[in-house]
Formats: C-alpha cells, structure tokens, sequence
C-alpha cells in the first residue's frame, strides 16, 4: 500500500517549534526574569519565521509566564507559611515577650521587603500609643514617638481598629498630621506606611507598621500577611501578659503563705499571753506581773509609767483611745479607766512590733487598766471611810477629838498636823446646754475620783460637796496653803485633761483639836474659789494671800498683820535697818496726789531727796509699784500700818 513520505520542509518546522518550547522551560527551571522571556520570540524573528511560528511563539510566552507567576506566588506562600509557623512555634515556647516581639517585627520586615518595621502598643491610662518594637530605624525621636488616638496613621488604625496604608504619607490628607509625630516620621525619612491593629477579641492593644523610605504600593496580600503577624503579635501579648498575672498569683501566694505562718505563729504567741494574763488577774497578780509577763513574750522591756512621767508625755497618747503608739523607738499604749488617763504600758528594745504584737500591747493595757481599776474600788471603798470623816469634821464640830483620832489613825491620817482645806471644781457647761446636768453629774463624780486618789495618796481625806469636791491635806513645814492649791489644781487637772479651779483656806494649825475650824476653813477656800473664777483664773489654785486685799477680805482670820507685811513689808524692814524714812515718804506722796513736787513741799525736802528716795522704794517694791492695782493695796497697806502704829503707842 501506498504511503505517503513526510514532508522534510513540515518535519523541520516542528522540530523548531519544540527547541523553541523548550527554550521556554529553560528559563523557568532556572528562574530567570520576566524581560528574558522575550529573547525567543526576538530570535525567531530575526531569523525570519512566519506569522504562525511567532503566534506560537506568543503563546508558549504567556504560558511560561503563566507558570512563572503561579511558581513565585506559591514560593511566596510557603515563605509566609513558614514564617507565620516559626512564629507560632516561638509563641509555643515564650519565654520573653520583648523577643517574640522581635522577632515579629524582624520577620515582617523582611518577608514584605520593607526598610523598617515597629509595633506600637496603646496605654490607656495615658490614653494614647506608643512604640514599643522597632526594626531598621535609625532615628532616636521616632523611636520615642507617642501617639494620641486618632493622630497620625498609627493612631488613626488603633481607633479604629482598622487597617491603613498610604504610598505617600505626608501627602495623605486623611491623617491628622501633628507637628511631633511628622517630625519623628521625617527624621526617618518614611514615606509609604502601611498599618494594621493588634486585636484582642474586639479590643484593640496597639498597631504593627512596615514601612519604606520611598514612595510604594503595598498589595492585598501583604496587608493580609503584616495583619496575621499582627494577630500572632496579640496572642503573644495575651500569653505572656497571662504568664505575668500567674506569676504574680503565684508569688502573692507564697507571700500570702509566709504571713499565714507569721501570724499564726503570732497568734501562737498572742494566745500564750492571754493565757498568761489571764492567769494573773485571777491569781491576784498585780501590774507589776503585767509587764514582766509582757516583757517576757514581747522581747523588749515592759514598764508602767504614771500619767506625768516624761515616757507617757512624750509618745502624747492623747486621742489613742487604747491603740499602740510609737515615738521615735519607744511603744505605748494608753491606760484608760471612765475617761481618765491612768497611765501607760511603755515598751523599750523592740522598736519594730507587728500589728499582732501591738494588739498584744493594747490588750496587756486593758488588763492593767481592769487592775488598777479594781485597786481603785478597793480604795474608793477606803476613800468613802475618808470622806464619812471629813463629813464629820465639817457637819459635826462637836465630835469627840478622841474619836476622831482614832478613826484618822486607821486611815493614816494625823489630824493633830497643820492641814488646809481646799475648794475645788470643774467649770461645767451652761446650765441652759443641752444634757448640762448630766455631764455636771459626770464631772463631780470623776473630779471625786481624782481627789479621792490624791488625798489618799498624800495622807489627806477628800469628800463631795456643794457641787464641787473639798480635800484637806497636810501642809508641810516648807509648804504654804498657796503652793498646795496651785500643785493641787495641777495636778487634778493632768488627770482629768481639763481645768480644776482650787481655793484654798489658811493653815488649820489642829482639826483634831478644833474640828469647827475645819468648816470655817471650808467657808474660806468656797470664798477663794468663787473669786477665782470671778476674776477669770478658772484653771488656776490660789489661797487669800495670794489675792491681795481682795484676800484680806475674803479671809477669815483678817490677817492684817500679815497683809501689810506682804505688801510693804520691805521697806518697813529697810527703814527699820537703815534708819530711813521710806514709809513717811510713801504716804506723803500717795497724799500729795503722786507728784514729787507737792511732796517735797509735804517732807520739806529737796526734791531730789524725794526722787532718790522714790527709786529706792521701787527697788524694794517692784518698778510696778504705781500701777492702779498695787498702788490701790500699797495706799491701804499704808493705812493699816499707820493703825498698828497708833494703837502700839
């Protein structure tokens, strides 16, 4: 059978079409560029092929080409693949989120080939963002930017929480341009940015940025790369910032486990003490057992300090209300019983008390206070007896001297010894106030209390009366009735922490002998102690002699012999010693209307000799000797002396 031969011209045209083809595969098995996929068809026409050789040709291009692209795109994808699993596999072992963060913004960087990248992170207590990470800057401000929500692209994406990118930013009117985010931007020299948030659910925690100093676009799918590194970048946030709470959870743990044994080891300690204490107090044990238990438990050293010692004063407990207070090194606590300042538990060599070891302070002042307040009724019992006496010696002159002896010698008092009796009050509130005769009640019975306690203290008898209380104490040999008022006002008022007003009368030499002398002088030191609130010394304590003529009068022995010699009585001893007429001077210049001249005139003197004299008399007296007040008491001591003188002759 007949076959036909193939044509030589046919067969050579199809072997050029294949080593063209194949020319194509060439380059694409060694990843040429695009331009080189131009050199074939260039070749075929130069070497003179036909329309249909070169459409061929065409087309095999674009098929190469085709498979050119689809080969980068898919390397693409496996780089991002790989990065976004390096990333995820970083995330797996975090350890440090600053490196993660890193290596974020290093791997952006460089798969979307920009020349810098960072990742800012917002702060909401400022309100505002700021850079946290960056990667190719060179620019110290840029690096320190901040910025306000909705300023700049960064801003902008972190209010939003969308993502922005511009090829040329400061040309981009979509963006509030401030002055210190476009300085920063133009330092680095930044021109496309592209910005995509970091997202926490639906919250936005900062923005993740690529950038290039010139003018770019960036593609769909390089947002959507930077966007996953950016959701990578917020789960490493979330994860560490979780680490971090947990770690904090669990070293609070361990602290709240080492107080749990301090404070049970305290409370260990606290329970001994109570028992201890306790212990005491039904054994009978006194304060002194107190602090040497305390001392024993707290490690430092315990004492009770009154309320006037310098220890109690200055850690100035006033408004504790029991709690422990410290000065400089030194702890105390307040020992209260109804109001009053009893005292103080003071603790030394232990400066650094716990709260437990404080409670166990103020609970060891409790019990000091539940102490001496039974001692107190104990001897309030004993001060009732005292007080039953003073009543007698006031309401019953007629006493037997005998008896009332006796019943003072029980109560170690010696009646037959000088003793002065003394006046002393509250001033309470206005009558009209309201719930002023309850507190009226409440201060007798407290200012009872206190001189109760000071009458037994200084072997003396104390009672309520007339609204007030009344005291008779002994007076010591260097004592006076005055000094014993002003130290008694004092202290009643250190105890009570408010004013007591004291009058006291002159010494009563015997209130054994003279039991009716006793209400004399009770009358005397009433009379003291309304002057003294008459003339504004509330607070204060005070006996006649102290109140000048007002005294003489208020007194009732009217020592006038006594009066003169406390007014004037220097210069009638100067003129007895020097032979000197100061006094005749004195009462003619008081005559003469206090003028030199008409008293030379009187003594038929030089006035010199009267000026000379007159300085003297202010050398003995006082240079306040002419002032109203003590020329009014000089005139009248004056007068006095000048009567003593005309019934001696």
């Amino acid at each position: 059978m007949f076959q036909p031969q193939p044509d030589s011209h046919s067969h050579s045209h199809a072997h050029v079409a294949h080593h063209d083809q194949l020319a194509y595969l060439e380059l694409l098995a060694r990843g040429a560029a695009a331009e080189a996929f131009d050199r074939p068809a260039l070749l075929a026409r130069a070497d003179g092929r036909g329309p249909e050789a070169l459409a061929a040709l065409e087309h095999a291009k674009r098929l190469a080409l085709r498979v050119r692209a689809e080969l980068a795109e898919r390397r693409r994808r496996e780089a991002e693949l790989s990065a976004l699993f390096e990333t995820a596999h970083d995330l797996a072992g975090l350890r440090d989120l600053d490196a993660v963060l890193r290596a974020i913004v290093q791997r952006a960087r460089s798969l979307l080939g920009t020349e810098v990248a960072y990742l800012c992170l917002n702060d909401p207590a400022a309100g505002d963002t700021y850079m946290r990470v960056t990667e190719g800057s060179v620019a110290a401000r840029f690096q320190q930017l901040r910025l306000g929500m909705g300023e700049g692209l960064g801003g902008l994406v972190a209010q939003t929480a969308r993502p922005y990118v511009t090829d040329s930013y400061f040309d981009d009117p979509r963006f509030q341009h401030t002055r210190a985010i476009d300085s920063g931007v133009r330092d680095e020299g930044l021109v496309a940015i592209l910005g995509v948030p970091l997202m926490l659910g639906s919250q936005v925690i900062g923005v993740l940025f690529a950038a290039d100093r010139h003018a770019r676009v960036f593609e769909r799918e390089q947002i959507s790369l930077l966007a996953s590194f950016a959701a990578h970048a917020a789960v490493a946030i979330d994860t560490a910032n979780l680490l971090g709470e947990t770690r904090s959870a669990l070293a609070e743990l361990e602290k709240a486990n080492e107080i749990i044994k301090e404070h049970s080891a305290a409370i260990e300690r606290a329970s001994d003490v109570h028992d201890r204490l306790t212990e005491l107090v039904l054994g009978g044990g006194g304060v002194q057992d107190v602090t040497s238990a305390l001392s024993e438990v707290l490690d430092g050293t315990v004492e009770f300090a009154g309320p006037d010692s310098p220890s109690v004063t200055a850690l100035d407990l006033t408004g504790t209300e029991g709690r422990a207070t410290r000065h400089g090194e030194v702890w105390g606590a307040a020992v209260w019983a109804g109001g009053e300042l009893l005292g103080a538990l003071v603790l030394r060599g232990h400066p650094a008390l716990d709260s437990v070891d404080q409670r166990t302070l103020e609970r060891a002042a409790m019990v000091t206070s539940l102490l001496l307040l039974a001692r107190r009724s104990a001897g309030e019992a004993e001060q009732r007896v005292r007080g039953e006496l003073l009543d007698d010696l006031l309401d019953a002159p007629d006493r037997d001297p005998r008896l009332l002896r006796e019943r003072a010698v029980r109560l170690h008092a010696d009646l037959d010894a000088p003793h002065v009796v003394l006046a002393a009050r509250i001033d309470g509130p206005d009558p009209g106030a309201p719930g002023a005769t309850e507190r009226e009640t409440a201060d007798r019975r407290r200012l009872w209390s206190a001189a109760s306690h000071l009458a037994a203290t200084g072997q003396g008898l104390a009672a309520t009366r007339d609204g007030g209380t009344v005291l008779l104490l002994p007076l010591a040999p260097d004592d006076t009735a005055a000094d014993l008022a002003r130290r008694t006002a004092k202290q009643l008022g250190e105890a009570l922490r408010e004013p007591v007003t004291v009058g006291a009368s002159a010494a009563v030499e015997s209130p054994a002998a003279r039991p009716g002398a006793v209400a004399e002088a009770y009358a005397e030191a009433r009379r003291c102690l309304d002057a003294l609130r008459l003339l504004g010394r509330s607070g204060d304590g005070a006996a006649a002699q102290d109140l000048g003529f007002l005294g003489l009068l208020l007194a009732d022995t009217r020592d006038i012999e006594g009066f003169v010699h406390r007014t004037i009585g220097e210069v009638i001893a100067y003129d007895l010693r020097r032979g000197t007429d100061l006094v005749r001077t004195m009462r003619a210049y008081f005559a003469s209307g206090m003028s030199p001249a008409r008293t030379k005139d009187e003594l038929h003197v030089h006035v010199n000799t009267v000026a000379q004299r007159l300085e003297r008399v202010a050398w003995l007296l006082g240079a306040d000797w002419q002032s109203p007040a003590r020329a009014l008491e000089i005139q009248l001591a004056l007068r006095l002396h000048a009567m003593s003188e005309a019934v001696v002759r």
